[in-house]
C-alpha cells in the first residue's frame, strides 16, 4: 500500500518509523498526565468542558476521514469543513437557548406550546441518546474484531452479540448500584481519549515532515448532491455539544455556554487536524474497508500504531456510551415527569439500543442516529425562533437564521443517507 502514497520516494525505514511511534508515545502520555494531574485537569472551566466534549469526541473522526476520502476524494477536508460549520451553527442555537429559552420555561406553565416543544425535544434527545448507544458500542465491537479471522457474516453476528453483552452487563450494573463508580471511570478515560488523539496527529505530522519532499497522490477532488446527504448522516459524529444545554444544576449559563465554545473549538481543530495530516494517505484511506479501516491507515504512519488508536477508540466507545445511557436515561425520566425512573429510564434506553443494534449495520445506525439528533436540533430551532428578540432588524435576523438552520435539520433528518 506504501506505492499508493506518493510518487519517487522510498518506503520510510525502520528508524523512521520508530521515532514516529516514540514520540507519539511520548505525546500521549505527557497530555494524557497534564489533562489528569495538571492544573488545567483540576480547574471548573475544564470539568464543564469535559461533559460537551467527551460526547463530541468519540471515534467519529476515525470513521469521518475514510468516509470523507472515499466520498469526496480530494475534497475531503472541504466536506469536513462543512459539517463542522453546520455543527457550530447548532451549536450558537443551543446556545442562544440557554441565555433566552431557559428563563422562558422556568417561568412558564406547563400546559404552554413552548413548554410542550421542550419537552418533545427532551423526548426526542432520550431517544437519539439510546440510539447513540448502539451507535458507539457498535463501532467498539468492530474495533475490537477488526483483525479476527472470519467471515462477514459471522462477524456481524458476533458483534451483535458482543454489544448486546455490553449493554447487559450495564443495565446489571445500573441495576445493582454499581453505575456511578462506572461513570466516573467514564469521566477520567476523556484525558485518555485527548492524550491518545494528539499522539495520532503528532505521528502523522512526523510522518509529514519527515518526507515533506515526496510527490502525493490525490484522489480526484468531487461533491454531488448524494455527497451532500451522505454528509448530513455524519451528523451524529459531531454532535454532543447539547449536553452543555441540561447541566444548569451544575453550571451557571454564562460558564456553560463558554465551555460549549471552548469543546467545539477543540473539537473542530481536532478533526480538521486529523483530515489535513491525512492528506498523504487519502489514497488508501479512500479504499479502507469498514469503520475500523483507519486502523489500517494509521499502521502506514508507523507499525504498532493501530494499538495506540485502539485503546483510544475503546475507551472513547465505552465512555460514550455510558454517558449517554445515563443521559437518556436522566431525560426519559424528566419527559415522564418523575413516574419512569432513572432505573426504569435506563431499562427502556438498553431496549431501545438493543433493537437498534439488531435492525441496523456499523453504517446505517450512524444515519439513524443523526436523524434523530437532527430532529431534536430542528425542535431547539423552533424554540430559538419563538424566543428571539422582541422587535426590530435583529428579530428579523434571528428568526432567519433560525429558519435556515431549523430548515437544513429536517432535510438532514429526511435526507441524511447511510455510509455503506
Amino acid at each position: 500500500m506504501a506505492s499508493d502514497l506518493a510518487v519517487g520516494a522510498k518506503r520510510p525505514t525502520g528508524e523512521t518509523y520508530v521515532i514516529i511511534f516514540i514520540a507519539a508515545l511520548l505525546v500521549t502520555v505527557a497530555v494524557t498526565a497534564a489533562l489528569s494531574l495538571g492544573p488545567l485537569g483540576r480547574s471548573a472551566t475544564w470539568a464543564a468542558v469535559v461533559t460537551p466534549l467527551a460526547s463530541i469526541i468519540g471515534s467519529g473522526f476515525l470513521i469521518c476521514g475514510p468516509i470523507l476520502a472515499h466520498e469526496f476524494g480530494g475534497a475531503a477536508a472541504l466536506g469536513m469543513a462543512l459539517l463542522l460549520a453546520l455543527a457550530y451553527a447548532l451549536g450558537e442555537v443551543l446556545r442562544f437557548n440557554i441565555r433566552a429559552v431557559e428563563p422562558i420555561l422556568e417561568a412558564t406553565s406547563f400546559h404552554r406550546p413552548i413548554a410542550w416543544w421542550a419537552r418533545i425535544g427532551q423526548a426526542l434527545l432520550s431517544a437519539a441518546y439510546a440510539i447513540s448507544v448502539a451507535y458507539y458500542l457498535k463501532l467498539l465491537a468492530e474495533f475490537v474484531l477488526k483483525f479476527a479471522p472470519m467471515g462477514a457474516t459471522q462477524h456481524a453476528l458476533l458483534s451483535k452479540i458482543l454489544v448486546t453483552a455490553v449493554i447487559a452487563l450495564l443495565v446489571g450494573l445500573s441495576a445493582f448500584g454499581g453505575l456511578r463508580r462506572i461513570q466516573h471511570l467514564a469521566h477520567m478515560t476523556v484525558s485518555l481519549k485527548i492524550g491518545v488523539i494528539a499522539g495520532m496527529l503528532a505521528a502523522l505530522a512526523l510522518y509529514w515532515l519527515l518526507r515533506w519532499n515526496t510527490t502525493v497522490i490525490l484522489p480526484p477532488a468531487r461533491m454531488s448532491f448524494a455527497s451532500l446527504g451522505l454528509l448530513l448522516g455524519l451528523l451524529v459524529t459531531v454532535q454532543g455539544f447539547e449536553t452543555s444545554r441540561y447541566l444548569g444544576h451544575a453550571y451557571d449559563a454564562d460558564l456553560r455556554i463558554r465551555s460549549m465554545r471552548y469543546a467545539q473549538w477543540l473539537s473542530s481543530a481536532i478533526y480538521m487536524g486529523f483530515l489535513l495530516l491525512l492528506t498523504p494517505f487519502l489514497g488508501p484511506t479512500s479504499r479502507a474497508t469498514g469503520v475500523a479501516g483507519v486502523l489500517d491507515v494509521m499502521d502506514l504512519a508507523a507499525p504498532f500504531m493501530s494499538i495506540l488508536v485502539l485503546v483510544g477508540a475503546l475507551a472513547s466507545q465505552l465512555s460514550a456510551a455510558i454517558a449517554d445511557s445515563i443521559g437518556s436515561a436522566g431525560l426519559a425520566s424528566e419527559v415522564s415527569r418523575r413516574r419512569l425512573g432513572v432505573r426504569g429510564g435506563f431499562f427502556a434506553s438498553a431496549a431501545l439500543a438493543v433493537a437498534v443494534v439488531w435492525l441496523t449495520d456499523p453504517f446505517q445506525v450512524v444515519a439513524v442516529a443523526s436523524r434523530t439528533f437532527a430532529l431534536y436540533y430542528a425542535v431547539q430551532c423552533l424554540l430559538a425562533f419563538i424566543a428571539a428578540p422582541p422587535a426590530g432588524g435583529a428579530r428579523l435576523r434571528a428568526r432567519a437564521m433560525f429558519a435556515v438552520l431549523g430548515g437544513i435539520c429536517v432535510v438532514a433528518a429526511v435526507a441524511g443517507a447511510p455510509a455503506e
